[in-house]
């Protein structure tokens, strides 16, 4: 268990959150969401005891264990793979290692003897003899294959060393688990394994994710940060959205209704207030009137930005076709003899291959770059737009975000750009922001707002949920949902995919897997499991 007793925390004069007393208890799994910027991550660091507040207390059970996942993997870049996660469980990392320094000794005195048998009983009730096994057991479902396990961590990719992170927090069955944004890369596999670890885990769960499914498919109650408050509701987010949904339109429709009783009241006191035979009632109704009080609706700190992809024009039979495409890029080749016809009306995911496999072929797509064998055919009817994953390449000038906006756009009114630009969320000054200091939310927000203006009728997006929060991704996910034109995409969330995509393309060792299908169908159908399997034989999946 883990509670927290009257916390604040202020910046000068701005207040995260005020007065917050709240228990987390074991068995349930809470899922803290709040707009960007609400504190979420600044609450898990609070809980952690890495930062503290500027007034309460956080009271933890005694002898209670808590682990939170790690973001700092240069600090492990000499530690063995296997030693980085074991040194997730501090205590038993530590009698680990003295009982190997204690046996590494020549000859051993009677103490050293002694001590010896204190280590191994300390190493029995930690668990301490299956430390590898289990080790070896969250690497593998995390995607880090046996060949890595004892590689040094400065040898490894940085997707990889986030991986091993996560495993190291999910070691040795902490009583506290505190999880910032795990699904940040991982694939949709490992994605899935993490979910079933989390169902399965007993202990005390706190995790920030911009991931709808995941939060729905581990969470037991919500905590919204908001208003400067911390609330839980019990039930996962999808029960948190229909019941705060309902409040607010339940207190919304109350306050409706003492205004009209208001007004009522007021047009009988103005009518009847100087006539003699309504006097006493007219006063009678201007005492009603003094005690009705509108409930006080708080402003949210949650604000959703309009998404809507108009087309120009509609798409022709053709759209785009890739024959025989092959590229090398760095040394390394990751599309070798690919073949695909987009159709019209696709919604097509890419998954399956690592993100340099999908990442380039949707710059072929796109025209971005040209492949070293094949061809690429667009109809004559298409007009496509891209967004990149890494999109720096389009903010290093040092204008504001109307003149950059500007660019990507025939109609130069500085007033449908600002009107633009604030269903966008940028309102008032903030469209004067150099976008040389934009932050990543900030640089998406950018990005759509160019795709919007397009008037595409072939969207390509690599992975546009990163770096957004739940409700721009939420209204991305609206708008591409009503887009009638076609759509090649990535993505890492499983909703985002699954109420979208009607078409899955998986990139694999052996070739693609092409089905008109929804992505659950897909995921779910045990002869492409078998499929899948085959065309992987004998190559890493998480790592291509």
């Amino acid at each position: 268990m883990i509670a927290t007793n009257n916390i604040s925390l202020m910046f000068g004069k701005q207040v995260l959150f005020k007065d917050v007393t709240l228990k987390f208890v074991p068995g349930n799994c809470y899922g803290l969401i709040g707009a960007n910027g609400s504190g979420k991550s600044t609450f898990l660091k609070i809980l952690s005891g890495e930062i503290e507040p500027s007034q309460g207390e956080v009271i933890m059970g005694h002898n209670k264990r808590l682990a939170m996942l790690r973001q700092d993997h240069f600090s492990f870049d000499d530690c063995t793979v296997l030693d980085t996660v074991i040194m997730g469980h501090g205590a038993l990392h530590d009698v680990l290692q003295e009982r190997e320094l204690l046996y590494s000794k020549e000859e051993m005195s009677d103490a050293d003897g002694y001590r010896a048998g204190e280590l191994e009983m300390a190493v029995a009730e930690m668990n301490g003899w299956e430390a590898q096994s289990d080790a070896a057991i969250l690497l593998a479902g995390l995607g880090i294959e046996t060949e890595l396990h004892d590689r040094y961590m400065r040898e490894l990719e940085g997707g990889q060393k986030i991986r091993i992170l996560l495993a190291q927090a999910l070691f040795g069955n902490p009583d506290i688990l505190l999880l910032d944004e795990p699904t940040n890369n991982l694939d949709l596999e490992s994605i899935m394994w993490l979910e079933e670890f989390l169902y399965r885990f007993e202990n005390t769960v706190i995790v920030v994710s911009h991931d709808r499914h995941f939060l729905n498919k581990t969470c037991t109650h919500i905590a919204d940060i908001d208003h400067d408050k911390i609330l839980i509701y019990v039930g996962n987010y999808d029960f948190w959205y229909q019941a705060s949904q309902l409040s607010l339109t339940q207190k919304k429709n109350e306050n409706k209704k003492k205004e009209d009783k208001i007004n009522e009241l007021k047009a009988f006191v103005a009518r009847f207030s100087s006539n003699a035979s309504k006097a006493r009632q007219a006063t009678s109704r201007k005492k009603l009137l003094e005690n009705i009080t509108l409930d006080e609706i708080p402003i949210s700190s949650r604000k959703f930005p309009y998404i809507a992809f108009k087309p120009e024009r509609e798409c022709g039979t053709n759209i785009i076709t890739l024959e025989n495409i092959s590229k090398t890029i760095e040394g390394l080749k990751p599309l070798t003899d690919i073949s695909l016809t987009v159709n019209k009306g696709d919604k097509i995911v890419f998954i399956g291959a690592s993100s340099v496999v999908k990442s380039t072929l949707l710059q072929i797509a796109a025209g971005e770059i040209e492949p070293d064998a094949g061809t690429v055919n667009r109809g004559v009817t298409i007009t496509s737009d891209y967004f990149p994953k890494d999109n720096s390449s389009y903010f290093t000038n040092d204008i504001s975000i109307i003149d950059w906006l500007s660019q990507y756009t025939t109609n130069n009114d500085m007033t449908f750009i600002r009107g633009f630009l604030g269903r966008m969320l940028f309102s008032g000054d903030e469209s004067f922001k150099q976008v040389s200091v934009l932050s990543g939310g900030e640089r998406v927000r950018c990005m759509l707002s160019k795709m919007m203006l397009s008037g595409a009728n072939t969207l390509i997006l690599d992975e546009p949920t990163n770096h957004l929060d739940l409700e721009t991704i939420t209204a991305l996910n609206t708008g591409l949902s009503e887009f009638n034109g076609c759509i090649l995409f990535t993505s890492h969330d499983h909703q985002f995919i699954s109420t979208i995509a009607n078409r899955v393309v998986e990139i694999t060792p052996g070739g693609i897997i092409d089905r008109v299908m929804s992505f659950d169908d897909y995921i779910g159908d045990s002869e492409i499991s078998k499929i899948r399997d085959r065309m992987y034989h004998g190559h890493d999946r998480f790592n291509l």
